[in-house]
């Protein structure tokens, strides 16, 4: 009778938990945007991120963090600063020039100051141990259009794009590990390491002021951060980094915000 009870109560608890998201072939679905979104008002930098990580884990345009922070290019940041997520974005006048180059200085002031701090800190700087140095990712302004787009790898696509909170907000390609991984578009590598936990060995491309793309789980790293590559170009190589199975995962970024890369892919690969 003890033993019943005790198999009803476990089954019982077992329902109260949230089955996990599996795709049609069974498997089970990861999304690392889930793990890695930045929702609160602000962010303290960590070792190895860049302005284009950052604002990629918050869904945000670049711009608008570097303006929100009063950060000029080339948008230098360092571990341990506080950057603002949330708020209103200061426009700069020809009014407010003055103002706005005393802001520059006092942020400089602030920034070798805090780089005392953290001096003795391991950082990492395009995949190299540094000693206190700023993430700086320099990015000239690209205002072309996209061309074209090109299938960074030929496979099958394992999970579509999903608009839904909890939903995949890129698509996963199959394939073997070694797999020569191209850059879909022109561009230049803004952020090349593995920092963002989930995505394991992630590559982010910013192909103009508008579009960014990125892939993750890659096993090597064919590319450094501002590098610039053509369409086709072999920037990495399939694996499993931060995930179960060997896959690419594939995302573009409009101004910030996820949309479906199929949309802007070719239908024959």
């Amino acid at each position: 009778m003890v033993l019943s009870t005790m198999t009803m109560l476990l089954s019982c608890a077992d329902r109260t938990r949230p089955a996990p998201v599996v795709n049609l072939s069974g498997s089970l679905v990861t999304t690392p945007t889930n793990k890695n979104t930045l929702t609160g008002n602000q962010h303290k930098v960590k070792s190895g991120e860049t302005l284009y990580s950052i604002a990629w884990r918050s869904g945000k345009d670049v711009r608008t963090i570097a303006q929100l922070n009063r950060l000029p290019a080339p948008y230098k940041i360092y571990p341990g600063q506080i950057l603002k997520l949330q708020g209103k974005v200061h426009k700069t006048t020809s009014s407010s020039s003055t103002t706005s180059k005393s802001n520059v200085k006092t942020s400089q002031k602030e920034q070798k100051s805090s780089l005392k701090v953290v001096a003795n800190q391991k950082t990492q700087e395009y995949g190299e141990s540094s000693a206190g140095n700023f993430t700086d990712v320099k990015v000239p302004s690209l205002t072309q259009k996209v061309k074209r787009w090109i299938w960074p790898v030929n496979g099958r696509v394992i999970s579509s794009f999903s608009n839904s909170p909890q939903g995949n907000k890129g698509i996963d390609i199959s394939g073997n590990k070694g797999k020569p991984i191209k850059a879909a578009a022109d561009g230049l590598i803004v952020y090349a390491g593995n920092a963002l936990r989930g995505y394991g060995n992630l590559i982010i491309i910013k192909h103009n002021d508008d579009y960014l793309s990125a892939y993750a789980h890659n096993d090597t790293l064919r590319v450094k951060e501002q590098q610039t590559i053509k369409a086709g170009t072999v920037i990495a190589t399939m694996g499993n980094t931060g995930t179960d199975k060997t896959m690419l995962h594939f995302e573009i970024r409009f101004r910030g915000k996820s949309v479906n890369p199929q949309r802007y892919l070719p239908r024959n690969k």
